[in-house]
């Protein structure tokens, strides 16, 4: 039984670039698609798709590389976790590598980055940092 879904795709989305894979296939959720949407709204990875496959809808990432096919993400870091959740205030949420990277946030206006969490002016709950 997995017990945090969130770093279960992340670690897939990790290990397939390490692996240098085209895609990753994983289990879908609708936290999982809003994180996917972020990571190709910020350039991190190509898409994603939701597959409606029986019993359970899978979520296909395709991952990103550069020229020299070094992959964009170089590390995802999860930073909430079942037995121990990360809170910030709106005047709290972190710089990752000082605006290099991006945090994933879980407010109550949804799932967003953390500049996108500062310009509302929501806090939440961290879920990961990925650069």
């Amino acid at each position: 039984m997995m017990t945090d879904p969130i770093a279960d795709m992340l670690n897939r989305i990790s290990n397939g670039l390490n692996a240098h894979h085209k895609q990753v296939l994983m289990p879908s959720s609708k936290v999982k698609v809003a994180i996917a949407r972020i990571l190709k709204e910020e350039g991190y990875v190509k898409n994603y798709q939701v597959t409606r496959d029986e019993p359970q809808a899978n979520l296909r990432v395709t991952l990103k590389y550069d020229d020299d096919r070094q992959p964009i993400i170089t590390t995802v870091k999860r930073i909430s976790k079942p037995g121990r959740r990360v809170y910030v205030g709106r005047d709290e949420i972190p710089w990752v590598l000082s605006g290099m990277g991006i945090s994933i946030l879980s407010t109550p206006r949804g799932i967003m980055t953390g500049q996108q969490a500062r310009r509302l002016r929501v806090g939440g709950e961290v879920i990961c940092y990925v650069w």
